[in-house]
């Protein structure tokens, strides 16, 4: 009696394990996996290319003297900003002095000259004037009666007449010759003028002086000779204009375009500044495998000091209102992109789709997917098509913006 109940009361247990177990184990058996998804929406996405520059000088020369002579004066020094135009240094060369004083006396001689021939030809006009008018007369009296004047008489005059005109002649091809010679003094004072003007060096562009070479004194060659030899006085920069030097992978080539936009980004000064593609050299760079691309960046207020290392931004392409889709969504193999979207029962499908401009957070889906679209973002290592799963949205907020 006693076994039958013990037996009884533990066929009675086991039925009512059974019972509270039996519909939790089928409950947790048939619940879906929690997948984390992002919606799909449209957006704006741009790619951009951001590279590491070095600022240099819009313009810069060493200003030599285009003639030989001592420094009179300077008038700058280190650090001066100066304005085109601007009186820079003076240099003494006396003997240009000495051969303007010369050239001007040339020129008051060949003066003298060509008034001495002027006045030779109106001497030598008369003559032939008066020659010329008797013979006229005596050829005159000859028609209207021939035996009265005698033909040695008439051959003389006109032989005098012939003389007076070949003086004539003489006299203007010497008031020529006076008149080149007067030109030739001219040009000759006009060049010594002009050498003389470039003993007042003056700046060619606005800028700052970068370094000083010559001081008071110092003997300074003419810039046309060697440069072993010849020493400039300053060295000049045009600085209120910079050219940021950015050299550009064979990969990104094809996408630099005049005019684009670049944002420089300077470190040292803790600022943004903008700029723009103003040339490239459109060719590579054989040992590098890069392009030379420069950069304007107005610097009107000198914050930024050629030298300094800049990080570039070039917007190199754009896509306005398109399909986006976050980058953790797409998966590549086998040549085929392919996507995971949750459906609205939570059944998981496959679909191929076709990218275009991509960046780092975000994609552009040329086809595939539609904004609203529930794209898979987690980890699809144990996700099939045809899965059942209960989504969870999570806003990533890519951003629109790429860079490489």
């Amino acid at each position: 009696m006693t076994r039958m109940m013990i037996a009884g009361a533990a066929l009675a247990a086991i039925a009512w394990t059974a019972a509270c177990t039996g519909p939790r184990a089928a409950t947790q058996t048939t619940e879906r996996p929690v997948v984390s998804v992002a919606k799909i929406a449209r957006g704006d996405l741009s790619m951009t290319l951001t590279l590491a520059a070095e600022f240099r000088p819009f313009q810069e020369i060493e200003v030599h003297a285009k003639v030989a002579g001592y420094v009179k004066s300077i008038n700058v020094d280190v650090g001066d900003r100066v304005a085109a135009g601007q009186l820079l240094a003076v240099l003494e060369i006396p003997e240009l002095q000495n051969d303007i004083a010369t050239d001007e006396a040339s020129v008051r001689r060949s003066v003298e000259e060509v008034n001495r021939a002027q006045a030779d030809l109106a001497r030598a006009e008369s003559a032939h004037e008066v020659a010329h008018l008797g013979s006229t007369r005596l050829a005159a009296v000859m028609k209207q009666r021939p035996t009265l004047v005698a033909q040695q008489d008439i051959d003389e005059a006109q032989g005098r007449d012939r003389v007076a005109e070949a003086q004539v002649s003489t006299a203007k091809a010497a008031v020529a010759a006076a008149q080149e010679q007067l030109a030739v003094s001219r040009a000759n004072q006009n060049r010594t003028v002009t050498m003389f003007a470039y003993a007042r060096i003056t700046a060619p562009f606005a800028g700052v002086i970068t370094h000083r070479y010559a001081d008071t004194g110092a003997m300074i060659q003419a810039g046309t000779s060697s440069q072993s030899q010849a020493m400039p006085i300053v060295r000049l920069s045009q600085n209120n204009l910079l050219r940021l030097i950015i050299q550009v992978p064979e990969s990104a080539v094809s996408r630099i375009h005049l005019g684009a936009p670049v944002d420089v980004k300077v470190q040292a000064v803790g600022r943004d500044f903008q700029g723009k593609v103003a040339r490239f050299s459109d060719k590579l760079n054989l040992d590098t495998r890069t392009m030379e691309t420069e950069v304007d960046v107005p610097n009107p207020t000198l914050e930024l000091v050629p030298g300094m290392y800049a990080y570039a931004s070039i917007q190199t392409d754009e896509a306005r209102g398109v399909v986006l889709a976050p980058v953790q969504a797409i998966d590549r193999k086998d040549d085929k992109t392919t996507a995971l979207v949750v459906g609205s029962d939570g059944q998981i499908q496959a679909r191929t789709i076709r990218v275009g401009l991509e960046s780092p957070d975000g994609v552009e889906v040329r086809s595939g997917l539609s904004p609203g679209d529930l794209v898979v973002i987690g980890s699809r290592a144990q996700l099939k098509a045809g899965s059942v799963v209960t989504p969870k949205v999570i806003d990533l907020q890519p951003t629109v913006e790429g860079a490489r």
